[in-house]
């Protein structure tokens, strides 16, 4: 009896180191158990293009239409703006082109401060929050290392919610509620061919794809991310953020493949924003002939950090590895921009195309670089002017007059209804479009504001602004901030003190927005904080403003 009770007692003990080793190492545990669920990459293979008509039809033809997305873009990383990266040692000529040969937009608001929420937006013209799709899909290991890793030296840690992690479904089934309706179909059914490239991250299941959307086609990846290159490939140089478990997490489980109309997944050829234009100005010439309307979502210039080497070698005089990685980034992505442009003119279908560029949020504070949204304070993941204030374009030669400027906010949700109305499309009659056409507000035909309120929401992270008057709630800290942009715009002087009926109204704007919302489609697992003047990988210091952000 006694042997047995020894060799039970060995057992637990046994156990427990075990359960005692794999906590100590749980970050390795997660990445291991999300490495190993990664799929089966095939080689390259080419992508055929749907032909249209191999001569022009005649008469008037609607606009191609366009929606250039770029990924985790701070502000401050296109000199259209008067600064740039490394302070202008990158330039941004062809990006910055739109807004000079179209209309730029001086308050552009993205549709949340992180992407999946922002591009679900974007497609449907009404804010996420009405159909429950608060939060970024991410796969539970990710948001459990994240919920449970800090920075050396934090002062607040991030939580993860376990106990949720039972009501949360499987990755692919976080997706947009299959009853809303995309802009891509909406365009489609008036008659135009549709594509989409790149970055998807709205659904992978039947029924949330692209081309269960409306897009006639479709070449890209349906999760958050992906490689450039792979790691070793000699023609990349790679910048890792060793205090950042996102990052961390994104260079052992992010494939490099893409898939094209559900096909099985395959490797791309080169550099992954190369490659998506390449393909995007066969489309082009496949479709010159008739109206398309092309989504092109690259995932420049979100992490991982990843550039060619010929973009890096020609940036020597940036110092700064990680800012040369990131400005090599930018400078691909706009070249990559350019010659998308280029192959319209080149067609002859610039004049009649409307080209929409944005970002889907404000640059990342976990890439620590201090700049990238200068001069607003705040990062992704914050709604502080940093996190979802973003460079806005439109270039429509036939009907926006070159260098056009507007003032008034405008944002993402505006994207859907300025289509549709460009093709002639008239929006779904059994939803509210909470965006307008900006056309004719640009072209002096509309006055007014577009929008005399707007409104942002993560949990219990919620926003809205009046007029030029702007209201941070963060009920998980009990804490307001209130600012006039109309004198402040980069929010130095907080004036809820000040402003107390102007906060209580606000608040109640914020409520009267919630009865309008549907609860989350699934729950927030991770409330971390995000400090809003210095990026990650700086000590904070007490007393230091942060938000708490739920995801």
């Amino acid at each position: 009896m006694k042997r047995w009770a020894a060799i039970l007692g060995g057992i637990v003990v046994a156990i427990a180191a075990l359960a005692g080793l794999a906590y100590a190492n749980r970050e390795a545990v997660f990445l291991m158990i999300a490495h190993y669920s990664l799929p089966h990459i095939a080689p390259n293979r080419p992508v055929t293009w749907a032909q249209g008509s191999a001569e022009a039809t005649t008469g008037e033809r609607p606009p191609n239409i366009i929606v250039i997305l770029a990924d985790d873009m701070g502000f401050n990383d296109i000199t259209f703006n008067g600064g740039g990266i490394a302070g202008g040692a990158v330039p941004t000529p062809n990006i910055d082109s739109l807004g000079k040969e179209g209309v730029s937009f001086a308050n552009g608001y993205d549709g949340n401060a992180t992407c999946a929420p922002s591009r679900a937006t974007i497609m449907t013209g009404r804010y996420a929050t009405r159909f429950g799709f608060e939060f970024t899909p991410a796969p539970v290991a990710f948001q459990r290392l994240v919920g449970t890793s800090e920075e050396p030296g934090a002062l607040v840690k991030p939580t993860f919610n376990a106990a949720e992690v039972k009501n949360t479904p499987k990755m692919d089934a976080l997706r947009v509620p299959l009853t809303e309706t995309f802009i891509a179909k909406v365009l489609k059914d008036k008659g135009y061919h549709t594509m989409h490239f790149g970055k998807w991250h709205l659904g992978a299941t039947k029924g949330a794809r692209p081309e269960d959307k409306g897009f006639d086609e479709s070449l890209g990846f349906m999760a958050g991310g992906s490689m450039y290159l792979p790691e070793s490939d000699p023609g990349v140089v790679n910048s890792k953020q060793p205090w950042d478990p996102i990052d961390r997490f994104l260079w052992p489980n992010l494939p490099y493949m893409v898939q094209f109309n559900g096909s099985e997944m395959f490797a791309p050829k080169g550099y992954m924003t190369d490659y998506l234009t390449d393909e995007a100005l066969k489309a082009v010439e496949a479709n010159r002939n008739r109206p398309f309307f092309m989504y092109f979502a690259p995932n420049a210039i979100h992490t991982p950090l990843q550039a060619t080497k010929a973009d890096y070698d020609a940036l020597p005089q940036i110092k700064d590895h990680r800012l040369r990685v990131y400005g090599a980034m930018m400078r691909n992505l706009d070249r990559n921009v350019g010659r998308l442009l280029q192959k319209l003119k080149d067609l002859g279908l610039d004049q009649n195309t409307m080209v929409i560029f944005t970002s889907d949020n404000g640059g990342a504070g976990y890439i620590g670089l201090p700049e990238v949204n200068k001069p607003y304070r705040g990062w992704k993941a914050t709604f502080f002017e940093g996190g979802i204030h973003s460079p806005f374009f439109i270039r429509w030669p036939a009907k926006i007059p070159a260098g056009s400027k507007y003032a008034a906010p405008v944002g993402h949700i505006d994207i859907f209804a300025t289509a549709a109305a460009a093709a002639g499309a008239a929006p779904p009659k059994d939803k509210e479009i909470d965006g307008v056409d900006l056309v004719p507000f640009v072209t002096g035909k509309a006055e007014g504001r577009p929008h005399q309120i707007m409104f942002w929401r993560s949990g219990a992270y919620k926003v809205v602004l009046d007029g030029d008057w702007k209201l941070q709630s963060s009920e998980a800290q009990n804490k307001v901030w209130l600012y006039n942009l109309a004198a402040d715009p980069t929010e130095r002087h907080e004036l809820s003190r000040a402003e107390p009926d102007r906060v209580r109204a606000m608040l109640d704007l914020i409520r009267q927005q919630d009865k309008k919302n549907v609860k989350s489609l699934w729950p927030s697992l991770l409330r971390g904080p995000i400090y809003i003047d210095h990026p990650s990988g700086v000590p904070a210091k007490a007393g230091e403003e942060y938000i708490l952000w739920d995801n």
